[in-house]
């Protein structure tokens, strides 16, 4: 198989202009994408804010927007004002939420680096838990989980879309990270030591993504651990049950067979490692 090419960009991302960046790396870094969100986005970014203003330690947020066709760098901008922990950057054009996360990871500077949805699904408090649990573990990436019994479902999805979770899980525990039960939540903590050895090597930009940091991450030797999380389903999801599906079975065989560059440089295949 070819070497993995990176996620291409057709044109320069930019950034709006904001306050001066504090020069110390803050603790935690908070990444959120968004498409079309003028009207979830507020909300979240509210609660998130509210809540990071009441933490000990020191932070950042950063707001992907992946070229929106609606308000919603307008709504970001209005809702991250006034302070210079918070910035908005822009993709000129829609790239896919996996290179919108992607940017963002990298472009943070916390020891600790999280990103979240756009709606909230999981509740930004959860972040507890996962600090919680780092606290106990030398786990380089923990990952909020939905399927675990201690995990708070509060609206569940439709029982066709758990299905076909269900079912694209086995094709991920079978030949791509075996062991981890939901690869798919949107709520990820990874060290900075992590997110620099994997968001590089990242190449897939639609949803399929969360399998490949996750296959990378273990590949690289950093621990994966699951946390029971409480969530809430969000009605508006932009995963189509067919179409979607089909091209993220196709991904995890992408990602199984194809070549990635491990941590000395030399390019080696997962069956070569």
């Amino acid at each position: 198989m070819d070497a993995a090419e990176p996620i291409p960009a057709a044109e320069e991302p930019v950034s709006d202009p904001a306050p001066k960046r504090r020069t110390a790396a803050p603790a935690i870094s908070i990444v959120v994408p968004a498409y079309n969100e003028e009207e979830r986005l507020p909300a979240t970014i509210a609660a998130i804010r509210s809540y990071l203003n009441g933490q000990p330690w020191s932070w950042e947020l950063l707001v992907v927007d992946d070229g929106s066709s609606d308000g919603t760098a307008a709504a970001a901008r209005e809702a991250l004002a006034g302070d210079d922990r918070c910035a908005l950057l822009r993709n000129p054009k829609n790239r896919g939420k996996g290179a919108s996360i992607k940017r963002g990871m990298l472009a943070a500077r916390g020891h600790l680096r999280l990103f979240t949805d756009a709606d909230n699904s999981t509740p930004i408090e959860e972040l507890d838990r996962l600090l919680a649990r780092r606290k106990k573990t030398d786990a380089g990436v923990l990952v909020a989980s939905r399927a675990l019994a201690e995990s708070q479902l509060e609206v569940r999805q439709p029982f066709y879309r758990e299905a076909m979770g269900r079912t694209f899980n086995l094709l991920v525990q079978a030949l791509a990270v075996p062991g981890v039960r939901d690869t798919q939540c949107g709520f990820k903590l990874f060290t900075a030591e992590a997110a620099e050895a994997v968001f590089p090597r990242q190449t897939m930009s639609g949803f399929s993504f969360d399998v490949e940091i996750l296959f990378l991450a273990r590949k690289y030797g950093f621990r994966i651990e699951e946390v029971p999380v409480r969530w809430i389903n969000s009605p508006a999801s932009r995963v189509s049950p067919i179409r979607d599906s089909a091209k993220m079975f196709l991904d995890v065989l992408r990602i199984r067979t194809r070549r990635y560059q491990p941590m000395d440089g030399k390019s080696v295949s997962r069956r070569e490692a």
